[in-house]
């Protein structure tokens, strides 16, 4: 039998998400998995090595939670990939799952575990509310407020909860508040308008009551410690020029240091008393997640754009999915257009190159020096891929990031072009062949760009697109209002005539070039209604296009429908372009 071709083994192969071990009992955990075919639920009895399937449903389960004692796991059930439902749990053993009684259906705005607690917020077009559940006791109201809020962080004791709300009008800067179980505050901690802290986990140490948190009061994300007892925030000092995340050691003496700068991670250990920044041995790549389990041994997931994802400690491998790896990929190199920085992939031989440039979601998220098998596919496929980390991206400072606020749209596209000429000028790219593609906030400005930049692109692949921001924003889950109205400064009543000059609905007449574009029926976050009018448009104007609609949410879980989605995208390039077709 005739083995599929690379790019197709490139997503066949089966993967495994980082792993999450209950806390008083580490050798039981869960993590997520494509082997049946769509991404389900499984759990690991790591003592005896048994692996089992815990949920099976027909679009897939995106991700389980363990209790700390390791007896039950809790997943978000949702209707067909809609995020709107209800959480439930079931036996670590098996069996049954049970939907928590008298919590309210709605968007999960987050889900806290303790041993003898469980705290959960729930975000609807009422605004969010946070519950406190006990054993078999009705849900008991913590908080509500009409605008966005989430549960955060339950502490060792199960006596404190951190929520993170955004009660001054700015879902992307939230402040947080501490209460007791009771519904009392014990304290806030709010750097004012535009700088943002979230509340990441309390101490691992039995009483005691300190919460690590994230802060922007120095330009970039840096850990900073708040303590009950005195009711104060220490700044944690790390002299790194990116940005950094952290989490607590086991014993609560020292905190792991995440370092993402440029595309790219590192690792240190930071020792609290003495301040000491130690360097942890990680190769230059990508880390996906990074944990440090109770006996001290560090775990982490990592990749580079050659390698697939790896769940290691040190050099050893403590989770690999069943059958054979897939492919490695083409390395990346940088590319710098001023301050503007890209990643690029190329096919062997010399350039110009068909080049896809690919434009990532978000906005608040990047392009990372990882095993991509949809990059992959199009270099396997000829072409060159430039991936654009425009302004509005992390990774690069808050100035960086904070740049779309009140100019979102257009920001981008400046950036996407000057990136673009320099692959032009570079030999690169061919500028007869170049394509732009992305999904979901990369789905909407591969649409903006048809519109606004109609001379620089020979045609468009966009994936779960805003495509009608008026009508997107009507449509929309709640927490994206929130988080569309801090982008913007306002929604669409307050500010009819941005919202109209950064939807693509209103350049659809420029557009001049194929255009493919894929939709989830279900999507929340990029609802179905607003890419049909656009549609509809482009039918009306007579403009070459193609639609592929699924039956989901904002993505598959389900392989065969994501092998299906690169297939037609390879194809439609290959009929418009003269590129190599699919096989």
């Amino acid at each position: 039998m005739t083995s599929p071709a690379p790019w197709r083994r490139r997503f066949l192969a089966p993967a495994v998400s980082f792993p999450n071990w209950a806390r008083d009992a580490p050798d039981r955990l869960v993590y997520s998995s494509n082997e049946s075919g769509k991404v389900e639920v499984y759990a690991w009895e790591r003592r005896t090595g048994e692996r089992r399937q815990l949920t099976e449903r027909p679009q897939g389960t995106g991700g389980g939670r363990i209790e700390p004692g390791g007896e039950a796991v809790w997943w978000f059930d949702d209707h067909a990939g809609d995020e709107r439902g209800s959480w439930v749990s079931q036996p670590f053993a098996g069996g049954g799952a049970r939907t928590e009684p008298g919590l309210p259906a709605g968007y999960s705005s987050g889900l806290l575990l303790g041993a003898t607690v469980r705290v959960a917020a729930i975000t609807d077009e009422e605004g969010t509310a946070i519950y406190v559940l006990r054993q078999d006791a009705p849900p008991e109201l913590l908080y509500r407020h009409r605008l966005q809020a989430s549960a955060g962080a339950l502490s060792r004791d199960e006596t404190l909860v951190a929520i993170e709300h955004s009660e001054r009008g700015d879902a992307r800067h939230p402040a947080v508040r501490i209460f007791d179980l009771a519904g009392t505050v014990l304290g806030e901690i709010d750097d004012g308008p535009g700088l943002a802290v979230e509340a990441i986990a309390w101490s691992p140490v039995a009483g005691d009551q300190r919460l690590l948190v994230a802060h922007e009061r120095h330009g970039s994300e840096r850990p900073g410690i708040w303590s009950l007892d005195t009711g104060t925030l220490q700044d944690i000092a790390v002299d790194l020029p990116g940005e950094v995340h952290a989490s607590w050691f086991p014993d609560g003496t020292a905190l792991l240091i995440e370092h993402g700068y440029r595309s790219r991670d590192e690792l240190f250990r930071l020792d609290l008393g003495s301040a000491e920044l130690t360097r942890l041995a990680v190769a230059p790549g990508t880390i996906g997640a990074a944990r440090m389990r109770p006996d001290g041994e560090l775990w982490l997931q990592w990749s580079d754009a050659a390698t697939p994802w790896e769940i290691r400690s040190g050099q050893r491998t403590v989770l690999a999915p069943p059958g054979e790896r897939p492919p490695p990929g083409r390395p990346y190199r940088d590319l710098w257009a001023g301050d503007v920085h890209a990643l690029l992939a190329e096919p062997p031989g010399a350039g110009p190159h068909p080049t896809l440039f690919y434009v990532h979601g978000g906005p608040e998220s990047q392009v990372y020096d990882s095993y991509s098998p949809a990059i992959q596919a199009f270099v396997d496929h000829g072409f060159a891929v430039v991936s654009v980390n425009y302004r509005g991206s992390t990774g690069y400072g808050k100035p960086w990031r904070e740049a779309l606020v009140g100019s979102p749209g257009f920001t981008e596209l400046e950036d996407i072009a000057a990136v673009h000429d320099l692959a032009v000028s570079q030999g690169i790219a061919d500028p007869k062949r170049c394509v732009i593609h992305g999904r979901s906030w990369g789905g909407y400005l591969t649409l903006l760009a048809l519109g606004v930049q109609p001379d620089r692109w020979a045609t468009g692949l966009a994936g779960v697109p805003v495509a009608d921001y008026v009508a997107a924003f009507e449509d929309e889950m709640e927490p994206l209002k929130a988080y569309d109205r801090a982008l913007f400064g306002g929604g669409p009543e307050d500010l009819p005539e941005l919202y109209r000059e950064r939807s693509p609905i209103t350049y659809v007449e420029r557009v001049r070039v194929p255009l493919l574009i894929i939709a989830g029926e279900n999507d929340p976050r990029c609802p179905i209604r607003q890419i049909d009018n656009y549609i509809a448009r482009l039918r009306e104007l007579e403009k070459p296009h193609e639609v592929h609609r699924y039956e989901a949410g904002h993505s598959s879980y389900v392989l065969e429908e994501q092998l299906r989605q690169q297939e037609l995208m390879l194809d439609f390039c290959a009929r418009h372009l003269g590129t190599q077709p699919p096989i």
